[in-house]
């Protein structure tokens, strides 16, 4: 069985146009390989995205932030995690901030076993590293907000 759920993500770009991303692996599968990602997480019942992207950002790296702008990108995910099967369609908000140290304040049992570390990732790092990141082609998105600004409305992402 696919559980079907949304969620919603916030790219943080600070002064330097570094991004910070989070790491983790599956932790039902010791076998699993690690992967970079951006912090958020699933939208709770009536929970507006916007909302739950600003909830999932406070408990796992304890910013708090005000208003995220417009959803810039969305995505639909299908992966296995913890033993289970869900299709989750993505809402992206891209902000701006000043670089801090990140401090989990209320992670999930599942979410402190998933998440390994995290890492401010300068863009040419990112563009460069063959290790796995979510979403695909993360530097050349971000550079592209960089240049253009957010889109009028919002593009679908792999």
């Amino acid at each position: 069985m696919v559980s079907e759920r949304r969620a919603a993500r916030v790219v943080l770009v600070d002064a330097a146009s570094t991004v910070l991303l989070l790491a983790g692996r599956d932790p039902s599968d010791p076998a699993a390989l690690p992967f970079w990602f951006v912090p958020g997480g699933g939208a709770d019942e009536g929970e507006s995205t916007e909302d739950a992207a600003r909830r999932e950002l406070l408990e796992e790296t304890g910013a708090a932030l005000g208003d995220l702008g417009p959803v810039v990108w969305t995505r639909r995910a299908d992966f296995d995690f913890d033993g289970r099967s869900y299709r989750q369609r993505e809402a992206f908000y891209v902000v701006r901030t000043d670089r801090f140290s990140v401090r989990a304040t209320a992670l999930t049992e599942a979410e402190d076993r998933f998440i390994t570390s995290w890492r401010w990732w300068p863009l040419a790092g990112l563009a460069a590293t063959d290790e796995v990141v979510y979403p695909v082609d993360l530097a050349r998105l971000v550079a592209g907000w960089l240049a253009n600004g957010p889109p009028a409305s919002p593009e679908h992402i792999l």
